[in-house]
């Protein structure tokens, strides 16, 4: 089934293509969202009709997510003996997770639809106030649109974002759990403010925002600085999240190792692409 994108974006709430006041007035609201809390969330992006067809698009190929299990900290660094018990840094969570690789959704899908709308990319990278030679879509074929499928008993435990921003757009919630919780700018470039991020851990912050992201809400999240995390799941509905992913440089994929560890598999470009790698980086 081909879709039309007018049906699935609420493009009278929100013009993202069309230049004008109204285009504007949004833009300016999302960046002074990002500046004061670090996240910004559209809410109602997609049409009831646009929420139904991403759904059963995620509902279709759940059964291609890849789940992984591991016990991690906020840093996704080792255990560290060295360090003292109370350092943050020691405190590790149960970490369940499975990403459906984006090679399972079709050009003609509601999901790409949206992806390769019109202005879509455009929109995003003004919002985000990133510079056209820094923004770019992530050329990985199994990372570029995918979607986080959770079950009962899942969550993601507090963590910070290697990345600087995530693209998101909540699809499907759980019947109780789930809610997306968030420290913003705890720690800086200078200060990793461990002290801070100890009291969100123990819950005893007064730092934390609470949100509870609805179906077809958009979110721009900063993640390098704010911690934050998704409370555990309750029921039998599965939560799904769809992730639109950028990059700073183009014709980026995976390495070999990550991709096998976040979907199961790899192609072929990871590994013809991990010879020509021009870096040093891990990852």
């Amino acid at each position: 089934m081909r879709f039309h994108v007018k049906d699935l974006i609420d493009f009278e709430t929100y013009p993202i293509s069309t230049p004008g006041p109204s285009r504007d007035a949004i833009l300016e609201e999302v960046r002074k969202a990002l500046t004061a809390r670090g996240c910004a969330v559209l809410k109602g992006f997609l049409t009831p009709a646009g929420i139904e067809a991403a759904v059963a698009e995620a509902d279709g190929v759940a059964d291609k997510g890849h789940r992984s299990y591991s016990r991690t900290n906020a840093y996704f660094t080792a255990e560290d003996p060295s360090l003292p018990e109370s350092d943050p840094r020691r405190r590790f969570f149960e970490r369940s997770n499975a990403f459906i690789p984006a090679d399972n959704f079709k050009t003609c899908g509601a999901l790409r639809t949206v992806f390769d709308c019109e202005g879509f990319d455009t929109f995003i990278r003004e919002c985000l106030q990133e510079p056209e030679g820094r923004f770019y879509r992530y050329a990985d074929p199994l990372a570029d649109v995918i979607v986080n499928a959770a079950g009962e008993g899942n969550g993601f435990p507090w963590h910070f974002d290697t990345n600087d921003f995530t693209v998101t757009l909540a699809l499907q919630n759980a019947d109780r759990g789930g809610a997306f919780e968030y420290a913003p700018m705890i720690r800086n470039s200078r200060d990793e403010c461990f002290e801070d991020v100890s009291k969100v851990l123990d819950g005893n912050s007064d730092k934390v925002i609470s949100l509870e992201l609805g179906p077809g809400d958009l979110q721009l999240f900063k993640g390098r600085y704010s911690l934050h995390r998704v409370a555990p799941l309750e029921g039998s509905t599965p939560r799904y999240v769809a992730i639109f992913s950028y990059v700073d440089a183009p014709g980026m994929v995976g390495s070999v190792e990550r991709t096998k560890q976040l979907y199961g598999r790899t192609l072929p470009i990871h590994h013809e692409m991990a010879k020509q790698r021009n870096d040093a980086l891990i990852d």
